[in-house]
């Protein structure tokens, strides 16, 4: 049976969608994007559409009918659980962000409005390990890389790389950007049925699928055109990421972590903490090679990025909680003038 999908499920979905491509593009294909200028934005488009299209095919099949693999197993269904007006709001709010470049963590913003307490902790006290894991992660890898490698890579950053480099790093990229759709799916279909029905067909038919992976798809397609969009400053401003070999050394070492905490649990985690903790402790790392930056300036650079997380993070869970108990007050004072 079709599932009639409400007017607010398909505005904060498409919210979503766009806010999500758009906001982490930064830490999915950031690197790919920046260290691969000299070819048309077309071709790196259709390569993160392809993953991005089976990536979804294959969750959709194996899951039974579940794009978001899992990670919403605890949260009620549509349509038992519509979306209602303020749910859209919040990755409305995330796209106003982006626009600002902030790095807000798309987890905690879309998906805490739908939380309980127990649930929002749950996702907190997962994302700062994330973060920590990841900063102690970047920091030892690069604390080894940074006096051989990465030095290497500094001097011989204009030269003629091999095109080992260029396949590894689309390689790399494929990887990364597969293992954090599995992670970020649940932040766009969280809005939309999912699982079976009551007859055990997809609660989301093939038809409504396709239709929603074809916005996903135009609007990766936008980020693509775009360069990234505002977010990307923030990439941009971090030692020799342009360099496609080191591109390629931090996309497997992000990817890596995300798998890990992907296989951990189900429990859904920000992304978006875990990649600025592993730039954060590569940047303290790679900051001592031939007194690049100064630890003053890095500590400030890092700060400044954490900063613009953590107001993310207060205006996510003021939004979570606040905006519910706003509409009850609003329902009941039009049930008043009504009676």
């Amino acid at each position: 049976m079709d599932i009639d999908i409400g007017l607010w499920a398909a505005i904060g979905f498409m919210f979503a969608a766009y806010a999500v491509v758009g906001n982490d593009a930064l830490q999915t294909l950031g690197t790919f994007i920046n260290s691969n200028r000299r070819l048309p934005w077309w071709a790196l488009f259709l390569f993160a559409a392809t993953v991005l299209i089976v990536v979804f095919a294959y969750g959709y099949i194996s899951s039974g009918g579940d794009p978001s693999y899992g990670r919403l197993s605890n949260v009620k269904k549509y349509p038992i659980f519509e979306p209602q007006w303020y749910h859209a709001l919040p990755p409305l709010m995330l796209l106003f962000l982006t626009r600002l470049g902030i790095p807000v963590s798309t987890t905690f913003m879309v998906l805490a409005i739908f939380a309980t307490m127990g649930g929002m902790q749950s996702m907190l006290t997962k994302s700062l390990i994330g973060y920590g894991l990841a900063f102690l992660t970047g920091g030892v890898v690069y604390a080894i890389l940074a006096p051989t490698i990465e030095r290497w890579f500094l001097k011989t950053a204009d030269q003629q790389h091999a095109p080992f480099w260029v396949l590894l790093q689309w390689i790399t990229t494929g990887y990364l950007w597969a293992v954090w759709l599995m992670q970020d799916f649940a932040n766009i279909f969280i809005f939309l049925p999912r699982g079976v029905d009551a007859a055990g067909a997809p609660a989301l038919n093939p038809a409504e699928a396709s239709v929603a992976v074809a916005g996903i798809v135009l609007l990766l397609a936008y980020t693509f055109w775009n360069q990234g969009g505002p977010v990307q400053r923030i990439l941009k401003s971090k030692t020799n990421v342009t360099d496609i070999r080191s591109a390629t050394i931090i996309d497997f070492t992000y990817a890596s972590l995300l798998f890990y905490f992907k296989e951990l649990n189900d429990i859904p985690m920000s992304t978006t903490w875990v990649f600025l903790g592993l730039i954060a402790g590569r940047e303290f790392a790679i900051a001592t090679i031939d007194n690049i930056r100064s630890p003053q300036a890095t500590a400030k650079i890092v700060l400044s990025d954490a900063t613009k997380a953590l107001i993310g993070l207060v205006i996510s869970v003021a939004m979570g909680v606040g905006l519910p108990v706003l509409a009850e007050v609003l329902a009941t004072q039009a049930s008043s003038v009504l009676g």
